[in-house]
């Protein structure tokens, strides 16, 4: 018998970093689930992500239990790591911040494919190009 689903909250968490405090204590303490096994539980899972921000979906049953799927992360925080720089471009179309490698952009696409709706890695590697470009990262050869 299937438990009774009282609620789906998603949120972004630095991997290994998830604490009680927002926005984990802020969307999950309401639903009463307990916060300090969701993070340690996070934590664990994470860990070898560290520095990346990790998205993950948490369904909440109505016994106050749960479970949780983490996600591939977001394309921009992975061009970002790549191109070795803190934040996109203010003005993508003018100012440029960084540079990638056309075979990053295609790592980062095979990466991206669970979360992606694209139907196969050029696809993929097209809406990562799009990113990339309205961050004001240039894709080189």
């Amino acid at each position: 018998m299937a438990k009774k689903v009282q609620a789906i909250v998603k949120l972004q968490i630095a991997a290994g970093k998830a604490t009680p405090a927002p926005p984990v204590g802020t969307a999950l303490g309401p639903q009463g689930v307990n916060i300090m096994d969701f993070c340690k539980n996070f934590n664990a899972k994470t860990a070898k992500d560290e520095g990346l921000i990790i998205p993950v979906v948490v369904t909440i049953y109505a016994d106050r239990s749960y479970s949780f799927i983490t996600k591939t992360p977001p394309a921009p925080v992975l061009l970002k790591r790549a191109a070795n720089i803190a934040k996109g471009s203010a003005e993508p179309n003018k100012n440029k911040v960084g540079t990638v490698t056309a075979k990053q952009v295609e790592e980062i696409a095979r990466l991206k494919m669970p979360d992606l709706n694209a139907e196969d890695l050029k696809a993929a590697t097209q809406t990562v190009l799009g990113t990339a470009r309205s961050m004001g990262v240039e894709v080189g050869s």
